[in-house]
């Protein structure tokens, strides 16, 4: 029997959650899957969902076996939250079923961001957004913006943010996991004198690098690229937000780089930016240049945190600083701000 959706649109009335994660065998959803048990979220009951190929593989949760069960529309009848980490496609399709059978659904994918209906939530910067949704949906924002974020809120609440010029170095594991496969392949090709492959990427990945992630727009932007400009906006509530994106995939295996500079509406400077981080949950300063001490993406992969580091003032632009924050975009960038949200309900 469907549930009708809670009247409550705050929080979820209940101290363990039925809790179903879609797409759970995906990279995504083994991280879903990992960060629930790490951070012992108070779930009573967990139903792992996959397309009709994984169903009865079995995952390992809290020392239990869990078998895999097809996803189908009347999977939702008993689950308080589903988090959705299987692409755009399955979401339209299934999360309005979800979300109709009463769950609160997060979703991980685009499907739904732009959505006016649907809050796009990063947990240590707009929290309170998780509390009104309309369709029963809140989702997660794009990997780049997230890490993007964590590093952008302190300053913005220092300084007053107004424009933003930013290049990303995306590793090739935001492409899933054939991106990893063809890296590997091309270096093993590479290294045998033999010819390359192309199959994820349109020009060689290994020991090269691409301007170009995810498809071209009209405006000569990436879908990627215009990203940066609409979640920002939406999640910091700065409709006036100017932004302007390249983003490249790098031969990095996990973890993405951002060089940012944002410009202010107050005067700023390096140590009152890194004074701003003070407390901050979520993002670290990570910036000794004497000691050459910065971010690197071997700094945050498989952690929570984003780092910031190279904070100085910018050059050109007056009230502007310079910096580089590096996360892991398989957790913050996704999994993990998938699961606080979850806690916030």
């Amino acid at each position: 029997m469907l549930r009708a959706p809670a009247k409550d649109a705050g929080f979820i009335q209940m101290n363990h959650p039925t809790v179903a994660i879609v797409g759970a065998t995906g990279a995504v959803g083994v991280e879903m899957l990992l960060c629930l048990e790490q951070r012992n979220f108070p779930l009573g009951k967990l139903k792992l969902l996959a397309s009709a190929r994984s169903a009865g593989k079995t995952m390992t949760f809290r020392g239990e076996e869990i078998t895999v069960e097809a996803l189908t529309h009347d999977s939702f009848g008993d689950v308080d939250i589903a988090l959705f980490s299987a692409g755009g496609g399955i979401s339209l399709e299934y999360g309005p079923s979800a979300a109709k059978a009463g769950a609160v659904v997060i979703d991980n994918s685009s499907a739904f961001r732009m959505d006016a209906d649907v809050p796009l939530v990063v947990p240590e910067i707009n929290p309170e957004a998780a509390k009104n949704r309309p369709r029963g949906i809140i989702a997660n924002p794009n990997c780049t913006t997230i890490i993007s974020l964590m590093a952008l809120k302190p300053l913005h609440d220092a300084f007053g943010m107004c424009s933003i010029i930013a290049s990303t170095y995306q590793a090739v594991s935001g492409s899933g996991a054939q991106g990893i496969i063809e890296l590997e392949e091309q270096m093993k090709a590479i290294n045998a004198g033999e010819p390359v492959t192309l199959k994820v990427y349109p020009r060689q990945i290994a020991f090269n690098v691409i301007p170009q992630v995810d498809t071209f727009t009209e405006n000569g932007y990436t879908k990627e690229e215009m990203k940066m400009l609409h979640e920002g906006r939406k999640i910091m509530n700065l409709p006036d937000l100017r932004v302007s994106c390249t983003c490249v995939r790098v031969p990095v295996y996990r973890s993405h780089s951002v060089s940012i500079t944002a410009q202010f509406e107050r005067p700023v400077d390096a140590d009152a930016a890194r004074a701003s981080y003070a407390g901050r949950p979520g993002v670290k300063v990570v910036d000794d240049i004497t000691n050459k001490v910065f971010p690197v993406p071997l700094d945050t992969t498989g952690k929570d945190d984003c780092l910031v580091g190279r904070i100085r003032k910018n050059l050109v632009f007056e009230n502007a600083l310079d910096l580089w924050v590096v996360g892991d975009q398989v957790r913050k960038g996704a999994a993990l701000n998938a699961v606080q949200i979850a806690e916030i309900l």
